[in-house]
């Protein structure tokens, strides 16, 4: 594709070389560039593309799309194109959108934002999809899914560049549609530029990733969740959250919304806790009777959410009734079928906030005891370890201490800062550093009537340590134990 058809419509100015000439690939990785390739440079939290200006010229890019005058003045070779524009971040959506042929139009899509809620609200509204015959891919947390081909994901909406490469692949592998879990880095970075969702929907807002490297304050973090909504035809609302008025704010969508509590578009009512796959929910959507097999009000409106999303992609309640009665959303108050006297349930529960919101809705459900798992992750806050270890004594009957992912830290020291915080309550406890000894022990030593609750990894399925990561899925150490 030549130069000139990537930038159409694009403000820029040639500094160097013919903007008619064809390249062979696009990226923003210049260890990634081959021979042929169009270079563009990008400002990121760590690096500046523009430092590897040579390195990519070296590996074979021809052209080098730059916003900064003064980081090309060391490139002497006068066959490379050079071209200016005004932001490199903001244009790298569009040009990877061109050259992947503009496939989100050729999708259904479906962008999900907020703090909690993401990756449970995509699944259900995937499996809705599917249950109508729609061939649905997904964009989010857990994975990266083309319909065919699944791959873990690194960041929950990934770089511009590979966001449309994915959305080229759902086209090539025959999906209609498209579920992405859309991040307020994903917005700050312009990573969906090129893309008009036809729906997205707003689950809540916290304050979350705000720091370094993440957003400088409450406001800007609201503010780039905000933008999605001017990047899409209907949105979708929960009314009961208290910042939906502001991130409402500037939008240029058509406006729904969905309520527990007031009169909106669409609302749950009579909910309940059933004992449905060991710990469930049941609700009227719009006066439709449905049930999920997972617990706690907060997934009712998750439900909910997908529901009125589902019913915007013109899908009757029967299939959404069907669909919401067997999804499983992967480490998300997951039931895993181990024995009839006692429940377990896999969580990614990893701070503070989520377990404590956990553990109290599972005591809604009245078990003889809950029995907590759990580790802290290394290289992070150790705020984080005393919290949860503080939260698990008061909340839980009985706290199993295990590692998670230690990563560069000593396991052992980790399990010590989380003691710290356990040992502040009269909860009891049990330390057992290996994760698979632990879970086992926690299976064994289970007694009538217990809900164990395996927190911290979810669906992740290994264990990071020293920089490897090495296979280790929870669901597969239950089943280990279950079987002796």
């Amino acid at each position: 594709m030549k130069v000139s058809k990537l930038l159409k419509n694009i403000p820029h100015f040639v500094l160097q070389g013919d903007e008619n000439i064809p390249v062979t690939g696009i990226c923003d990785d210049s260890r990634k560039c081959t021979y042929g390739n169009l270079f563009i440079c990008v400002l990121g939290e760590k690096c500046d593309g523009h430092d590897y200006i040579l390195a990519a010229i070296e590996h074979g890019a021809s052209v080098i799309i730059v916003d900064d005058l003064s980081k090309i003045a060391y490139v002497t070779d006068t066959n490379v194109v050079l071209v200016l524009v005004d932001d490199t971040r903001q244009i790298i959506s569009n040009i990877a959108a061109a050259w992947f042929d503009y496939p989100a139009k050729k999708l259904l899509t479906i962008g999900i934002t907020g703090t909690k809620g993401k990756t449970t609200t995509a699944y259900m509204t995937k499996a809705i999809l599917e249950h109508a015959g729609m061939k649905t891919g997904i964009i989010g947390t857990v994975e990266l899914f083309d319909g065919k081909n699944s791959m873990n994901n690194i960041n929950t909406t990934p770089s511009a560049i590979e966001i449309q490469k994915w959305l080229s692949a759902m086209v090539d592998n025959g999906c209609e549609a498209v579920v992405m879990e859309v991040s307020s880095q994903g917005m700050k970075h312009f990573r969906c530029e090129a893309m008009i969702f036809d729906i997205c929907a707003f689950t809540n807002l916290k304050p979350d990733h705000i720091g370094k490297g993440e957003h400088r304050d409450f406001f800007e973090y609201r503010a780039c969740k905000s933008r999605l909504f001017r990047k899409c035809v209907t949105g979708i609302f929960n009314m009961d959250d208290e910042q939906t008025k502001y991130v409402l704010k500037g939008h240029t969508c058509r406006v729904l919304g969905y309520s527990a509590v007031y009169a909106a578009d669409y609302m749950a009512t009579d909910i309940e806790k059933i004992k449905f796959n060991g710990a469930g929910m049941s609700f009227k959507f719009n006066d439709v009777p449905l049930q999920i097999n997972i617990p706690g009000i907060f997934n009712v409106y998750n439900a909910l959410c997908a529901a009125s999303i589902a019913t915007e992609c013109g899908i009757g309640t029967d299939i959404i009734k069907e669909a919401l009665s067997v999804v499983t959303i992967r480490g998300r108050s997951e039931y895993v079928p181990v024995s009839e006297d006692f429940i377990v349930l896999l969580d990614y529960a990893h701070n503070a906030m989520s377990l404590r919101v956990l553990l109290k809705t599972i005591r809604e459900y009245e078990p003889g005891r809950i029995v907590c798992l759990f580790g802290c992750g290394g290289n992070r806050s150790k705020l984080r370890r005393y919290e949860m270890g503080e939260v698990s004594g008061r909340l839980a009957d009985y706290t199993i201490i295990t590692s998670d992912n230690p990563r560069d830290e000593e396991p052992l020291s980790i399990i010590d800062d989380i003691v710290s915080g356990i040992e502040k309550t009269s909860g009891e406890y049990t330390v057992i550093p290996d994760r698979k000894e632990a879970i086992r022990f926690a299976i064994e030593n289970a007694r009538k009537g217990d809900i164990i609750i395996i927190a911290g990894k979810g669906h992740e399925a290994y264990q990071e340590i020293k920089g490897k990561r090495y296979h280790m899925d929870d669901r597969e150490l239950i089943l280990q134990a279950k079987n002796g």
